[in-house]
């Protein structure tokens, strides 16, 4: 009897043993994993520039994290083969254009010249009316991507004077001269038309409850210009790895931006394809999980930029549909 209790603590052992490393092991892919950047310092430089891509792509959603940026490729991979390659593409000729350029090599390594480069480049995918494939559009990808380089180092010395950060300015400036300089009609780079504000249609009783609830986790997903539900909930696993608080607050940010579009009686499409609550997820994110310490004051503080966001957006989407503009940071959930 003695000898089977021994046997019997022994194996309890191993298994909580066991089950410290891996908690262990897990805990060493959340949070920015910093350990990674000193096991790559000898490694070849392709495989640093991977590391720093991925980074990037993850700072798109105000994380540091190399495997929620890997999570995310491959969402964007499983949504749309063309929208990945363009993202890849976009993060990488970014980055290399830092590296080149010689900017400050700790900025490189945390991603910093990726993600703006990212978005420009989705951007253009998603806004664009000439379909999946149309090699061409790599030629204003690239150069785009290449100026986010140069607008993030200008304007990050001019806005450090007043301790601002550059932040996706960049992205905002490249798309709208984009879409300044091209048309829905343009012989090499249409673009789909702006909806007017006089489209918008009321909300009416015709509003399909379960589709407005799977608009939720699409508004995580359209901050990558991505409207599919499969690879939304992956991107929001991403932020999970990255950071469950600001995961949580993802979705409640979404959740505040569709309550805000149903507030102003946009239109159904734009409920149930998540672009209502895609500001609102990144609002709430940045104020409840990453910049401020969490508490109770600064939670209700991240829903109330969740709600300023989203209205802000919708204000400039009206606005700019006047002139037949996109708003620079709404992507397109899918080709009308």
């Amino acid at each position: 009897m003695w000898m089977e209790t021994k046997a019997e603590q022994q194996a309890s052992r191993r298994r909580a043993s066991f089950s410290r490393r891996a908690l262990n092991y897990l805990l060493l892919c959340t949070g920015d994993m910093e350990h990674l950047d000193k096991c790559m310092e000898d490694q070849l430089f392709v495989l640093q520039l991977i590391v720093w891509g991925l980074r990037g792509v993850t700072r798109v959603i105000l994380a540091n994290n190399p495997l929620s940026g890997a999570l995310i490729l491959v969402a964007l991979y499983w949504s749309s083969p063309w929208q990945g390659l363009l993202g890849t593409v976009g993060v990488l000729v970014s980055t290399l254009a830092a590296v080149i350029t010689g900017h400050d090599s700790a900025e490189v390594e945390q991603g910093l010249h990726g993600f703006n480069g990212m978005l420009v480049s989705l951007l253009m995918g998603a806004f664009s009316s000439a379909g999946d494939w149309y090699w061409w559009l790599l030629l204003p990808v690239f150069l785009g991507s290449a100026t986010c380089v140069f607008l993030f180092s200008g304007l990050s010395t001019l806005l450090g004077r007043f301790d601002l950060p550059a932040a996706v300015f960049p992205f905002n400036i490249t798309i709208i001269l984009f879409l300044l300089c091209t048309s829905p009609n343009h012989p090499y780079f249409p673009h789909h038309p702006a909806t007017p504000p006089g489209a918008l249609q009321p909300n009416s009783t015709e509003l399909i409850a379960l589709q407005v609830i799977r608009g939720i986790p699409l508004g995580v997903g359209q901050i990558f210009a991505c409207g599919a539900l499969g690879p939304s909930l992956l991107i929001l696993a991403a932020v999970g790895v990255y950071s469950p608080l600001m995961a949580v607050h993802a979705v409640l940010g979404s959740a505040v931006g569709t309550l805000a579009g149903l507030s102003l009686a946009v239109q159904p499409n734009s409920l149930y394809s998540g672009l209502s609550g895609f500001n609102g997820a990144l609002g709430c994110m940045a104020v409840g999980g990453l910049f401020f310490t969490f508490s109770w004051r600064t939670h209700l503080f991240a829903i109330a930029s969740a709600f300023l966001s989203a209205y802000i957006d919708i204000a400039l989407s009206n606005m700019l549909g006047t002139v037949s503009q996109h708003a620079a940071g709404q992507p397109l959930s899918q080709p009308h």
